[in-house]
This record gives C-alpha cells, structure tokens and sequence, in this order.
C-alpha cells in the first residue's frame, strides 16, 4: 500500500468557534453509548455491527497487545458514548453548521482524494471516559445502493476491504477534531498499511487530521483514569451534561447516577465527513440512484470469491457463519507487535 496522505489542522477553528464547540456540546445534552446500535439480523444475525473490530481486540488486546481482562471488562473499555450532530439535510445540534460547511477541512478533502466536489455530510461527536479506549479499525464505508442506513457495518467495511466493488464506493473524506487537552487517548492511525508503523496524535485543544479513515486503520488509546478497572457501563446508560459552562458531567442508569466526570477527564472528539465527487455527473449518478448495488448481487459476489479461494465449497454458508469467514478472509488489521 502506499504511503495515505492525511492532513494536520493546529489550529482547526479560531479560539472563540473552538470554545463554542465545547458549549454545544455541552448544549446537546446526552450522549447514548455506540453498542446500542444493535446485533445485526439476517446477513451475520445475532453479530454486533461491528463483530469485525471487536473479536480482533479480544482476540489481540489491542494495539498494544494487552491482554488476561474477561470479556466484560474489555467491552467496557470498547463502549463509548456517540451522538449524532448531522446527517444528511438532518441537522440535530444547531450551531454545527459553519463546522459542517468547515472550507479547510473541504480543501483538504480535495486534497487527499484529488477530487474537486466535496459535500459535507455527517457530523458524529464521540465521548471517551477513563479507562476507555477504541479498538482498531477501519471506518463504514458506502457504495452506491449500500449503506450502514440500510446494511450491516461489517459488511460494508468487507466489501472495501476485499476490493471487489470499487466502482461503486464514495470516496469519503473524515476529520478529526479535538477541544480539550486528555491524558491519554492519542489517536493512532497507520498511513502506511497495517504492517507498517502507528502515527499516535496525541489529543490537543483545536487540533485536528483530516484522511480516508475508511482505509487507514486506526483507533484511540486508552484514556488514562486514576483506577485499573474499566468503568462499568452498560448498554442503556447515557452520559449527561450538567449545563453549559459547569464543564462537569454524570454517567446514569436510568436515575442512578454511576460515576462522575470533568471535562479534563474525558475525550471528546467531533468526526467530520464529507463525500468527495470527481465531477458533477458522478454526483448526479449518486444522487439519482443509477448504477446501485443490490445486496443480494454483493453476497453472491463475495461467496464466489470465496470458492474461488478456496474458503467454501458446495452450498452458501449460514449467515452467522458467512460473516465470520467473510471478515477473517478480508479485513487484515494491524498486528500489536507492529503497533507496540
């Protein structure tokens, strides 16, 4: 693989933009933990969204190759806090809209792909808490017709990796930005392959890199917390702020209140993403729904690929078992020796 290019914005936003990001946040409210998105159904039933990520962390420990904690305790660390700002036309978190129309972000966009239409389209904020981390990954991709709207994650993340349906994928550019300092939690991404080095970011006030995370492997690691445990979250607790401008912040289970927080305890970041369009008519393909993929023709696709490799034979596997050869055959991650 070629070296990625990747683009380092210090500063993003000027000092008073910077802080207002902080306050809509804050703003915003509560935040839900990401797990919550829910098991997949039919095509890898009963598989979390992103299986792929998280069997290679238990199986791994991570980019530094930590490992002896139960299942328990590493789908602790694992399970962050995510909301969604933007969408689409769907704006959620008003004010994040001169973020979302961001021209330097869009410039390096251009940059990075060579490709001179961009469109701004997803705003995620992600909140990290002690003793948090993010396994390593690849982002969702899309493709004309497919989608994590519409799809299971992993198989997204499959069908970029095994590289059978470029001709449909939308280049997608996505920034990363940061408006606190962390102890901990540097964001390490490998512009040069899985087998090559990390670059680790560390988590600066105003700072942000722009790439293809949807091809460059990355993750986040851990924030350090004053205690060894990970916190005990589980799925339908939220995170809540306790007012703009108080910088403090409760972890609740319905009304129990199961930790709390500062600002400079916690990660919080924004992804910025944006489509990236070669000319007009590419868009307009994209838009109108010419030339999309159907599930259906992708699965057929990737099962004869496996019996050209020889990794099934005779009939269609079930579909729990299909996922789980589909992501081990394909999606090849960083190994923890190489990281550490």
């Amino acid at each position: 693989m070629a070296q990625a290019t990747y683009h380092s914005f210090d500063p993003l936003l000027s000092p008073g933009d910077a802080e207002e990001i902080l306050a809509l946040c804050e703003r915003f409210g509560s935040y839900g933990l990401y797990s919550e998105e829910g098991l997949n159904d039919g095509i890898g039933e009963g598989l979390p969204q992103r299986f792929d990520a998280a069997f290679n962390f238990i199986r791994t420990g991570g980019r530094f190759g930590r490992t002896g904690e139960d299942l328990a305790e590493l789908a602790a660390r694992t399970n962050y806090f995510r909301e969604t700002y933007a969408y689409g036309e769907e704006i959620h978190a008003p004010g994040i809209e001169p973020f979302l129309e961001h021209e330097g972000m869009r410039e390096a966009a251009r940059e990075i792909f060579g490709r001179p239409i961009i469109e701004p389209a997803i705003v995620f904020a992600n909140i990290l808490l002690p003793g948090q981390e993010l396994a390593l990954h690849t982002d969702v991709p899309e493709f004309r017709g497919i989608s994590r709207k519409l799809h299971p994650q992993w198989l997204c993340v499959v069908m970029h990796h095994c590289g059978l349906f470029d001709r449909w994928r939308m280049p997608i550019a996505t920034a990363v930005s940061w408006y606190q300092e962390t102890r901990g939690g540097a964001f390490a991404f490998y512009p040069n392959g899985a087998s090559g080095a990390a670059v680790a970011h560390p988590v600066r006030y105003n700072t942000a890199v722009v790439l293809d995370t949807d091809s460059v492997f990355h993750g986040v690691d851990r924030v350090e917390a004053d205690t060894t445990s990970a916190p005990p979250f589980r799925p339908g607790m939220r995170v809540h702020s306790l007012g703009v401008g108080t910088g403090r912040w409760e972890v609740r289970d319905g009304d129990e209140v199961i930790g709390r927080y500062s600002w400079d305890e916690m990660r919080f970041s924004l992804s910025w993403k944006a489509y990236c369009f070669a000319d007009e008519e590419e868009r307009e393909v994209w838009r109108k729904g010419r030339d999309d993929l159907d599930v259906n023709d992708v699965l057929d696709t990737l099962v004869e690929d496996l019996r050209e490799r020889g990794r099934v034979s005779g009939a269609r596997p079930p579909n729990r078992e299909l996922a789980e050869i589909l992501v081990d055959e394909y999606v090849r991650f960083p190994p923890p020796a190489v990281a550490a």
